[in-house]
This record gives structure tokens, C-alpha cells and sequence, in this order.
């Protein structure tokens, strides 16, 4: 196992630590997705407009943005398995909170404190889940703790759907609040004690000024934000330029969520020293699966097929970590906090990109104009970091590249 691991008594201790950090990475994937396609109920709730909605979405990335670095700060030497079951127990509390909104400008603050725990808890199970790994299958570890949001993707994000269609949206946030709790219980009682790796927060810091890691940190922020675009108005598509009934919706997510779990056991299948590489294939794939999108959005089963195929681009966000882990020798901790600030950077750049199509007057699928040009500036990033690493690479005292 890598340096730093915990012991693991036998292949059932682990099935079972990899399944408590999944189910916090579930409840994560229910808290983040599941309120996207709920967003034309809760803007009628509020009477608010479409665009207006995709703020509540921005501020739960905001949220993230905020929480990772801050709760970094305030834990740098707190035991691992403590500290995951501290932030799970914000998610109770904050989806609670949100579930109980009484205004629109309610929904957005406690959206936001929502989103405080979910880089914190991302980061750390992913990291916990890499100490784990045999050496070189970090990845395959990682997408093991990552496959709980894939799996929320296709079972927990349409049932939530489901049942904010037919009882109300503020159901489908207080179950997300009781599976919190739960996830609470079960790393209390599967997850071994595990000491932080952390060098006291100014030697962790360091790690930022390493180079080579911004541009693979832009190819989040930037690239990512296709997703994000495209996912958040999915439903305002289907319902105003597909022209198909609600319940369509909750099968589009059930669709999207297969797609990311195959993804994503895909892409945990690359091995660590070619990563870089089936990244930069992967951002152009997305590309031409964004302008895709565009005319799909005219036939439901062709707008199904795109949908299936963008669900599985989530699974980079592993290939992504493992990138940073490469060319980071240290400082993972911030590392995760920084990689999980990056994608809700995204997920609050791509709604607010798509939303300015909306507010102009264009028809929802429009969106994917905007998310193709996100993928292709996440592209660039990409391409920067390969030339990073190429003049890296002929250096005297080479470091180490992807």
C-alpha cells in the first residue's frame, strides 16, 4: 500500500471502509445533482425565473469554493476518520436547514453553508481512499470511493426527482439530510483511525508553489464547467425545446447516472502513468459532444444518447486527482482542497455561463455553444500543462512528470 496507509485487517475491513466513504460520496452526489433538476419546481416555488434559479446552484459552489481551503485550515491535524465524520454531519445539518427554506434568498445561504463540507469530505475520503491503493492503482481506489456520486447518479438523483415531482422538492433535500445522518453511523463504525499526512499548514502550502499543478487545476475549473452548463439546464431543454412530459426528466438523470458509473469504471481502469493523456482525449471527445447536444435536443432518444455520454466524462475527476498527485510530492491534503474548490469553481461557472444564454432570450440547448467553449478552454489548459512537463522533463533535475 502506499506510505502512510492505515492497516487493514483483511479484503472485508476494506470492502467496508470503501463502502462508508462511498455513501458519504452518495449523500455528496444527492446534495450537489439531485436539486439541478428540481430547479423549474423550486423557481416556481419562490416565483422566481429560470435564470434566476441557477443562482442557488452557484451558491452551493461557492460554498465549496469557501469550505475546502477553510476547513483544510481548521483541521490540518485532526484524525482523518474524525474529521470525515465532522463534515458529514454538516451535510445533515445543512441540508436539513435547506429543506426548511421559507424564501428564495434562504434556499441560496443555506445552499451555500451546504456546500461548505463537500470539498472537505471529497477531498479527504478520495485521499483516504489513494492510502489505501496498492502502489500505481491510486485511481482505481479513488473511483471506488468516487463511484458513491455514480451511483447516486443513477438510483438517488431520479428517485429524488421523482419525489419532488410528485410530494415536493423539500422531501427530496430532507431525505438527502437522513442519508447524511446515516453515512455518519457507518464511518463511526467501519473507519479505522488515520493519522493526517499534513507537515503543519505552512510546509502543506508549499505544494501551491509548484507550477505544474495550475494548469491541470485550470482543466477543472474551465473544462468542467461543460458539464456543469449542460447538466443544470437539462431540464429546462427537455421541458422547452424537447417538449416531452416531466417524467422524462427523472429517466435523462437515470441515463446520465449509468453513463458516469461506466465512466468512471472506465477511466479507473487507466493506469497512473497515462493519465495525462486520456485527459486531453477525453476534453475534445466532450467538445464535440457539447455541439452535439445542440441539435439532439430536437429528438428525445438522440438527446438520450448525448446525455449517456456526457454522464460519462464525471469519471475524470479521478484522472484529474491522479494527475495533481503526480506532479505533487506532497501536500495532498491541500491538493484535495484545492482539486475540489476547482470542479464547484466549475459548477458554479457553468451555470452562470448558461444562464446568460437564458437571460438573452435563447432557447435552453443553446447551452451547449457555451459548454463546448468551456471544454475547449479546459483544452488549452491541458495543452499548457503537457508543455510543462515536456521542458520539465528536460531538465538536469527532472522531477517527474505524467
Amino acid at each position: 500500500m502506499n506510505s502512510g496507509s492505515t492497516h487493514i485487517a483483511s479484503r472485508k475491513q476494506l470492502a467496508l471502509i470503501l463502502l462508508a466513504l462511498a455513501m458519504g460520496t452518495f449523500t455528496l452526489g444527492l446534495t450537489e445533482f439531485s436539486v439541478m433538476p428540481m430547479l423549474p419546481l423550486v423557481a416556481d416555488s419562490f416565483a422566481v425565473s429560470a435564470a434566476q434559479s441557477g443562482h442557488i446552484i452557484s451558491a452551493y459552489a461557492a460554498g465549496v469554493v469557501v469550505g475546502a481551503p477553510l476547513l483544510m485550515m481548521l483541521t490540518p491535524k485532526l484524525d482523518r476518520r474524525i474529521a470525515l465524520i465532522l463534515f458529514a454531519m454538516m451535510i445533515f445539518v445543512f441540508n436539513g436547514l435547506s429543506a426548511a427554506a421559507a424564501s428564495f434568498e434562504q434556499i441560496v445561504l443555506f445552499r451555500f453553508l451546504s456546500g461548505i463540507p463537500h470539498g472537505a469530505y471529497f477531498g479527504t475520503a478520495l485521499l483516504f481512499g489513494a492510502k489505501l491503493a496498492p502502489e500505481g492503482r491510486s485511481t482505481l481506489y479513488m473511483s471506488r470511493v468516487f463511484a458513491g456520486l455514480t451511483v447516486a447518479t443513477i438510483v438517488g438523483v431520479p428517485m429524488a426527482t421523482l419525489l419532488a415531482q410528485h410530494c415536493s422538492w423539500r422531501w427530496s433535500l430532507l431525505l438527502v439530510s437522513l442519508l447524511a445522518l446515516l453515512t455518519c453511523v457507518l464511518l463511526w463504525r467501519v473507519l479505522p483511525s488515520l493519522d493526517t499526512d499534513s507537515q503543519g499548514l505552512r510546509n502543506d502550502l508549499a505544494v501551491l508553489k509548484n507550477p505544474l499543478i495550475w494548469p491541470i487545476v485550470g482543466i477543472a475549473v474551465i473544462g468542467f464547467g461543460g458539464v456543469f452548463c449542460l447538466y443544470t439546464y437539462l431540464a429546462d431543454t427537455m421541458l422547452d425545446v424537447t417538449q416531452v412530459p416531466a417524467f422524462n426528466i427523472s429517466i435523462a438523470m437515470i441515463i446520465f447516472g449509468i453513463g458516469s458509473t461506466v465512466g468512471n469504471w472506465l477511466f479507473g481502469q487507466v493506469r497512473d502513468r497515462v493519465v495525462a493523456r486520456v485527459t486531453g482525449i477525453a476534453l475534445i471527445y466532450c467538445l464535440v459532444l457539447a455541439l452535439i447536444y445542440v441539435r439532439a435536443a430536437s429528438n428525445l432518444w438522440f438527446l438520450y444518447g448525448v446525455v449517456f455520454l456526457l454522464g460519462a466524462s464525471l469519471g475524470l475527476t479521478t484522472v484529474i486527482q491522479a494527475m495533481l498527485m503526480r506532479v505533487a510530492k506532497g501536500g495532498h491534503a491541500v491538493i484535495g482542497a484545492l482539486l475540489q474548490c476547482a470542479f464547484n469553481s466549475a459548477n458554479a461557472i457553468g451555470p452562470l455561463a448558461g444562464s446568460l444564454m437564458l437571460a438573452n432570450g435563447y432557447a435552453a440547448n443553446t447551452t451547449g455553444y457555451v459548454a463546448a467553449a468551456l471544454f475547449g478552454g479546459g483544452f488549452v489548459m491541458w495543452f499548457v500543462s503537457r508543455m510543462q512537463l515536456r521542458y520539465r522533463a528536460q531538465l538536469p533535475a527532472d522531477p517527474g512528470a505524467c
